[in-house]
């Protein structure tokens, strides 16, 4: 079961798991704060690919940010937190939001903005992300995550097909913006991931549903299964993965869920806990 109290890094001395997959987070878990991936990441990542080991970068981030933050092909990226799954630069699958509920969403949100929210939305499409709030405040959200970014006049008219609409809540979106869409539960994944964020995506579309995905292709259980999370969007990722780490950071519901703990974000948690698990130097 469960063990929220582990101590930092506490992998088992005498145990050398057969790890073949590695799934890890970005925003919280990868990254810093300062949105940055650690020197020391990129060595490890050459050699868990020359040990035959699939590494996936899963993020609500979309693929092409993804694939500029890592600059290769021979990972599976999981993005759009699993709506978009993507290797050697080819779409294997894609969970879709409805079309229809996408839209309502957005003039559900213009509503609340109406209403004195400050909040705005982003319409993640397959080819692209859209906005039509276009002032730099929230541009400066926004850019960051999406590398492909088209500002239009009317959100409701885009012609892609929709992987999700993120919506960013300057205040707390776990009291804000969260609540206020949880109506769309019935047709829709209404998820908060992260203090501002509040995903909504196909109600099948899950990290954890795609890592699965991915592990019945390569033939891979949950026992040579490495995931590391910290926020709601990865519970799913971690349930999915017997080696199953939270960041020392992570949400306290969250790291409920994992079976260890890793050091935080801004402690390179991920590069140490792995070297840790797989006795690499």
């Amino acid at each position: 079961m469960p063990v929220p109290d582990l101590p930092v890094l506490d992998v088992p001395a005498d145990v050398l798991p057969d790890v073949r997959l590695v799934a890890v987070d970005m925003d919280g878990s990868l990254l810093d704060d300062a949105k940055r991936i650690d020197p020391s990441f990129w060595p490890l990542l050459d050699e868990l690919v020359a040990r035959g080991v699939t590494v996936c970068p899963a993020s609500g981030r979309q693929y092409a940010t993804l694939r500029r933050q890592l600059g290769r092909d021979d990972l599976v990226y999981l993005a759009e937190n699993g709506a978009h799954v993507v290797r050697d630069g080819v779409t294997l699958a894609v969970d879709g939001l409805d079309a229809d509920v996408a839209r309502d969403v957005t003039r559900e949100v213009r509503a609340l903005g109406a209403r004195g929210a400050d909040v705005g939305v982003v319409l993640c499409g397959q080819r692209s992300a859209y906005v039509e709030r276009t002032d730099a405040v929230f541009l400066a959200q926004c850019e960051p995550y999406y590398a492909l970014l088209e500002r239009v006049p009317d959100l409701t008219a885009v012609d892609d097909t929709v992987l999700k609409v993120a919506v960013y809540d300057f205040g707390p979106a776990a009291t804000g913006a969260g609540p206020a869409l949880a109506g769309f539960g019935g047709v829709a994944r209404v998820l908060v991931s992260g203090e501002h964020w509040v995903d909504l995506m196909s109600p099948t579309a899950d990290k954890g549903h795609a890592l699965r995905d991915v592990q019945r292709v390569l033939g891979v259980g949950p026992g040579q299964t490495v995931a590391f999370g910290d926020y709601f969007n990865d519970v799913g990722m971690l349930a999915a993965a017997d080696w199953s780490f939270a960041m020392d950071n992570a949400h306290p519901d969250v790291r409920s869920r994992a079976r260890f703990v890793a050091p935080s974000n801004n402690e390179n948690g991920v590069v140490r806990a792995l070297r840790a698990l797989l006795r690499l130097p």
